[in-house]
This record gives C-alpha cells, structure tokens and sequence, in this order.
C-alpha cells in the first residue's frame, strides 16, 4: 500500500461524527448505529449481541476465524445521590479522573432528553491556601442550577441517569486529533477503515474476517468476554491506546517509552502469542511501517485479555495507538500514527494467506 494518506473526506467526517456521539459503557446504541452504518457497504453481514457489540463479517461462511477488534465504550458518570437542595452526586461508569472534573460542563442523559449542568468547585477564594485539599469523588457534585431536589426530578434526572462530558473533536497543528472518548472509539474507526480498503482495493480473503466493535470494555472486557463466545475466532488482532510517555509527571521506568507520532506500539505480554505478535512486526519491517514497542505485566488491560483466555486459547495480539491524556476530555493522537495503524493491520490481514500460515499461529 502506498504511503500517501489513507484517510479522506469521507473518513474524516465519520471520525468526528462517532467521536462527537456520546456512547458511555452500558448506553452505547447510538453509536453502534453510526458506526455500522459507516461499515455496512463494506462487509457482507452484521453480528450484534444481547448488550450491543457490533460486528461486521466478511467470508462469514469460511471456517478460519481471525478478529480485528476496538471497543465502542467511554467513561461516564451514574447519578447516585439527589441532595435536597438540588445537586447531584456521582459515581464512575469506567475509569472516569475525578481530578479533571470541578468546572467541566456535562451532559445528563434523560428519558425525556440531554439536561446540561457543571461539575461546581468552590472559589480558590474560599479555600484554606495553606491546605489545598485536592478534588475527591466523594466532594465532586453536579449543579443543574436548580434550588431543590423535586426540580431536578421535575427535569427527568433520577439516580442511574448517566453523565458525559459535551466537548467535541478538534484537531491541533494541522495533525492531531484531539477529543473526549478517542479511548477507544478511534479504534473502531481504525478497523472500519481496514474494511473500507479491503472493499475499495478488491483484496479477497481466504478467511472470514470479524470487524469487532464491543462494548463494555472499560468496565472489564465484558464485550469482548462475550462475543469471543460467540464468533470463537481463531486468531485476534486487538487495537487500544496506550499512554505517550513524553508529557510531564509521567516515569518512563514504570509506564516505559512510546510517544505519539513515532508509530504503532507492538505489546509484548503472557496473553500477546508470541508466533502472532512476530507476524505484525515483520509486517511492518517489510512495508517500512514505524513502531514501538511495550511491555505488559500480568495483563495488557485490554481486551487483548478478553480473547486471549477464550474458548480454550485464541491467538491474539495488540497493536496499540499512544495517546496523551487519557481519560480526560482532551485526549490526543497524532494522525500518522492512526494511519500506520490502520496500514499495519491491513498489510498483516494480507500475509494471512493460506493453511501454512494458519498454523504457524497455533
């Protein structure tokens, strides 16, 4: 594949279409639906489950099963308590940073519609300067600009109601791409972007391919969890994002050395099959495809875990995307690195050609 840019206008609009979207862990129909609707010309059928995972399945006849998988999900809030004087406090749908949220503008999500508020925060003023107490969960509140507890209700907001934040895509110095929820709905932009290539360049495939978008990953894989159950792939290719190392107060000792625009990031972890994760790096060194590598403890934290442990061992591996600032609202990649990944899984679906590669992954 040539490596002028792979993403055009069209791309480019579906990516802040489905960033802008809000689709918190436990609510994210909407946009599944943007996203299938985006991937439908390029596939050949749909999977969805019980709790809205969306796949796209090219050769769904053929026997050798291999996954190319992002999670749909981002952090958000759950109502969890009505004070009476009208305010809201919260608890995490995700791994939602507390520390970012005194004066971030939020949206409600209601039954009779999105009710706008604030995460309040007391006047530097007001506060003990000799001790600055830090932001806590259990001192973070939401203000409706309400007086009362039965107004709030009267506005359809009841305890369970989920809480995003509004802010939406922009892109920074001409190739960053800057967004809440880029963790991870930028991978099911990814591998809806492999789709679109395979169809526009007339690649066949001597396998089904399964173009995963699950839910609920960050409230423990469960998507993943679940639909590995039921398409019991042979081999998984799981894309994430994983931290740029670069930026302050980050100790590359612990969190290693990965930073945005230097490449994808190739894991090695127990669950990372080593036969399968030698295949994308060859891939890579052939078509002069940057990258960096990551190491992983126990876990990789992704649902690479989910996979990997399935249905008696599937082959799985992790091609991560570094990001700045995860779980914020300013969370950002570069846009090279989002084109070399969509180019290395690409080029690593083509070196999957055959039986004798099957089994090299076993």
């Amino acid at each position: 594949m040539s490596s002028k840019s792979i993403l055009n206008s069209s791309s480019l609009n579906f990516l802040e279409k489905y960033l802008n979207n809000a689709s918190p862990t436990g609510y994210e129909a909407g946009g599944q639906k943007i996203w299938m609707e985006y991937v439908k010309p390029y596939v050949d059928t749909f999977i969805t489950d019980t709790y809205g995972t969306a796949v796209g399945v090219i050769n769904p006849d053929a026997p050798y099963k291999v996954v190319i998988e992002g999670h749909s999900d981002e952090i958000s809030w759950y109502v969890n308590y009505i004070t009476d004087n009208g305010l809201l406090h919260v608890i995490r749908n995700g791994g939602s940073d507390h520390m970012i949220a005194p004066s971030k503008r939020v949206n409600i999500h209601t039954k009779q519609g999105v009710v706008k508020g604030v995460f309040g925060w007391p006047a530097i003023h007001t506060r003990n300067r000799g001790k600055e107490e830090p932001a806590k969960l259990e001192t973070n509140f939401i203000d409706l600009g309400c007086s009362n507890k039965e107004e709030v209700e009267k506005m359809g907001v009841h305890v369970g109601c989920v809480v995003t934040y509004p802010d939406e895509f922009m892109v920074l110095n001409d190739n960053k791409f800057v967004c809440r929820a880029i963790d991870n709905r930028i991978g099911g932009f990814m591998i809806a972007e492999v789709a679109r290539l395979l169809h526009q360049n007339k690649k066949k495939l001597p396998f089904g391919l399964y173009i995963t978008n699950s839910v609920q990953e960050e409230v423990g894989l469960r998507g993943a969890e679940m639909i590995t159950k039921t398409i019991r792939p042979n081999v998984a290719i799981v894309t994430d994002v994983c931290h740029d190392t670069t930026t302050p107060m980050i100790d590359k000792r612990i969190e290693g050395d990965t930073q945005i625009g230097k490449g994808p990031v190739i894991t090695y972890a127990p669950a990372v099959q080593n036969n399968l994760r030698e295949h994308i790096l060859d891939t890579a060194q052939h078509n002069n495809i940057p990258f960096q590598r990551l190491a992983s403890s126990r876990v990789t934290g992704t649902d690479t875990d989910a996979f990997a442990y399935s249905n008696g061992g599937v082959a799985s591996a992790l091609i991560s995307l570094p990001l700045r600032y995860m779980h914020t609202t300013v969370e950002m990649v570069h846009r090279d690195d989002v084109e070399n990944v969509i180019r290395l899984i690409y080029e690593t679906l083509q070196k999957i050609q055959n039986e004798e590669t099957f089994s090299y992954f076993k």
